[in-house]
């Protein structure tokens, strides 16, 4: 079944989990286990965050359009140019500046308002058999977050996990695409480019999250059915959370570039209300 580049970075190719069982530091099994997986939905039809396995689809695509890594690209292209603070792959000698990541509390969340009756991602994220927790699980290894401290790790590239920076570094990044994707007068986007950030493809439920979400070209946006805007007021607002309560995002329409990061993670996949309650301030009158 055929997948556009359209469909693969808007979360809505249906290749979410995998039925093969391979590990997720054997990077080509991976990518030949994703080869061979049907689509769990028909491509373009609906859409569900891909948790584990977008990393590998994107970073597969940029090997083969761009013939490096999306972690070398990363350095070469944004990160070094603009000096920021941020990896895919720590080198060994920055281990000792890296803050170590604490797994959340027990708790239970608050409830999306925007959450459809009967449904329940934390439950289903438990329950062994449910596309949310083949999601979260495949492919399979280093699900602890305990694992994730250890510098043999923090060094793996990982595209959907291994991002490690400050807030800072996310912050200016964001800013200089807010900023129409330009700083000290140098521009790292074309125009047509930068629009495909801010251009909605996919919007409505999400079958992994089980609520309203919606990605443009690599990145989340403000879902239409929702009450809680997580990337502000504007509708060009684009960006992402990471796991635990962290997030980051562009809003082009005023010019802002955001970043929260914690190191005490909370029992959530999408910001949470400490972060929110900073995005909200932001844009009190």
């Amino acid at each position: 079944m055929d997948v556009t580049i359209a469909q693969l970075v808007s979360h809505s190719a249906g290749l979410c989990a995998l039925d093969e069982n391979v590990e997720v530091t054997e990077y080509d099994a991976v990518i030949h286990a994703l080869e061979r997986q049907t689509p769990l939905w028909r491509p373009g039809s609906t859409h569900g965050y891909h948790a584990r396995t977008f990393g590998f689809l994107i970073d597969e695509l940029v090997r083969r359009v761009a013939r490096t890594s999306i972690s070398k690209y990363w350095r070469t292209i944004f990160a070094e140019p603009l000096s920021l603070d941020f990896w895919i792959g720590l080198p060994e000698e920055l281990n000792s500046r890296c803050a170590t990541i604490y797994a959340a509390r027990a708790a239970i969340p608050a409830e999306p308002k925007n959450r459809p009756s009967g449904s329940d991602f934390y439950r289903d994220l438990v329950t062994p058999g449910t596309l949310q927790r083949r999601t979260f699980t495949s492919p399979y290894g280093l699900n602890a977050v305990s694992t994730m401290n250890k510098p043999e790790n923090r060094a793996r590239d990982f595209v959907s996990f291994g991002g490690i920076g400050s807030a800072s570094a996310l912050a200016k990044f964001y800013a200089m695409l807010a900023n129409g994707s330009k700083i000290d007068g140098r521009k790292f986007f074309t125009s047509d480019t930068f629009k495909l950030m801010t251009t909605t493809i996919s919007d409505g439920l999400d079958r992994v999250f089980e609520i309203q979400t919606a990605f443009s070209a690599g990145f989340m946006k403000n879902a239409a059915k929702t009450e809680r805007k997580l990337f502000g007021p504007s509708s060009n607002a684009f960006g992402h959370p990471g796991a635990g309560g962290s997030h980051a995002f562009a809003d082009p329409e005023n010019k802002i570039g955001f970043a929260y990061v914690m190191n005490q993670m909370e029992q959530s996949v999408l910001p949470n209300e400490k972060s929110l309650r900073l995005v909200d301030a932001m844009y009190i009158p």
